[in-house]
């Protein structure tokens, strides 16, 4: 008897490693992910986690503005230069190109000049609020690799509220508070990024360090991107291999640093002082020459690539995943459940590949590429197996005489079939999955 069931895992164990040898390393480490690295020999090719580079996502984001008629222009208006109420023969005249402030100007070439900018409408409704809402959206899932930064032509704003969508707009979430006085207009206390830390890092906070009034030299707002990786991957983040293991360990900070939308909601413009000056108000108004997002699309680690097709970003998905991150497996390989790709083990990471689903062998029954025919079955044409005597199946797994009244007694059944259902298909699999993982 134990000589048989030695013989039954003996037989078990050769199947399994036969189908493994197909499948050394895209069950395990990434294999098709590799990156030019440098080192002491000159560059080496480097196999990792799969993900696109980063890039400029202004190049593909789509503006709204709420509300949208608050562009300055039309009709056409005067404004005064930032900072001097008496300088106001300034012109917004949409319908005059060289006069004309459109959204678009936010994301055009920097450098050029005059400097283009996009601009809202003077606070002409005084006390009513100067209230706009600037949404970006990709219509992809993007994951943030710098900081933010936005330069406002005018003076940066009194209050600004920065928002995130995961949900491409239909919840939002506060990323960082803007004020000249945090207490006063959001009932927080004023922070930096500098006073967080590895366990505060998610903290949503209000800062005034991006709020002074009119200096020519402080036009630029950030959210530190960078500042929050270097909690994890030091100063100057040189040990990225940190971050990327707290990145895919900790689902929380990995959804800080992924949006689907970004929405800038401008509470009060620029005023220099605490009371507005009610006689001079085409001096106050919203102006911004220049929005940088970068980052790249989030593919799950399972993407290397990332497209522009009809408009849209779709990851190049491997690993016999698809949909636009890569966020499930394809038709015919569901053989386990999907997972996302992961970094760890550093530094090579784990693929996750979808494996084939049973229901897929179809026409293709024996494949060597997949899976073999047991029990001494013969492969015919990769379409049959040719089973042995006594054995059944579509990969000659099944004893005939389980298909008799009474089963497989003990004595009928051969040793590398006595363990019963292991010599099935499904189990085979599982089996499989198990000792791999």
């Amino acid at each position: 008897m134990y000589l048989s069931r030695f013989l039954s895992l003996h037989a078990l164990w050769v199947t399994v490693s036969s189908v493994m040898q197909h499948y050394p390393s895209v069950w395990g480490h990434y294999d098709v992910c590799k990156t030019q690295i440098y080192t002491e020999e000159g560059k080496v090719w480097d196999y990792m986690a799969c993900q696109p580079e980063a890039r400029d996502m202004i190049k593909y984001v789509k503006v709204t503005l709420d509300p949208p008629d608050i562009t300055c222009g039309d009709p056409p208006e005067t404004f005064c230069a930032m900072g001097n109420p008496y300088m106001c023969n300034n012109e917004c005249d949409a319908s005059t190109q060289e006069l004309a402030h459109p959204p678009e100007l936010m994301f055009d070439l920097e450098g050029r000049h005059p400097s283009t900018f996009w601009q809202s409408t003077t606070w002409k409704d005084y006390p009513k609020p100067l209230h706009v809402n600037i949404t970006l959206s990709w219509n992809k899932t993007i994951e943030l690799t710098d900081n933010i930064v936005i330069t406002f032509e005018s003076g940066r704003p009194d209050q600004m509220i920065l928002e995130k969508s995961l949900d491409y707009g239909r919840t939002w979430q506060p990323y960082q508070y803007y004020a000249t006085d945090c207490l006063d207009a959001f009932h927080m206390d004023p922070k930096s990024v500098r006073d967080l830390s590895q366990h505060t890092v998610l903290e949503i906070i209000c800062t005034e360090e991006y709020s002074t009034g009119y200096m020519t030299n402080s036009k630029i707002i950030h959210f530190e991107i960078k500042d929050r990786f270097a909690f994890f991957a030091g100063p100057r983040l040189h040990n990225m291999a940190s971050l990327y293991g707290q990145l895919d360990t900790t689902k929380k900070l990995r959804d800080f640093f992924t949006i689907t939308d970004l929405r800038i909601r401008l509470l009060r413009p620029a005023t220099g002082e605490i009371y507005v000056d009610e006689q001079h108000l085409a001096r106050y108004f919203y102006a911004i020459s220049d929005i940088r997002v970068y980052g790249r699309c989030k593919c799950n680690l399972h993407a290397t690539g990332c497209k522009e097709e009809n408009k849209r970003l779709l990851c190049e998905c491997e690993h016999n995943t698809t949909g636009p991150d890569c966020g499930k497996c394809k038709k015919n390989y569901q053989g386990r459940p999907w997972s996302p790709g992961s970094y760890l083990p550093i530094p090579k990471g784990t693929a996750n590949i979808c494996i084939p689903s049973i229901s897929s062998i179809g026409t293709n029954v024996c494949d060597n590429e997949l899976l073999h025919c047991q029990n001494g079955g013969t492969c015919v044409n990769n379409v049959r197996c040719h089973c042995p005597p006594g054995y059944t199946g579509i990969l000659c797994e099944k004893l005939k005489c389980e298909r008799d009244v009474g089963g497989c007694s003990p004595s009928s059944a051969p040793a590398a079939v006595l363990w019963g259902p292991a010599a099935s298909l499904a189990t085979l699999l599982a089996l499989t999955g198990l000792l791999l993982f």
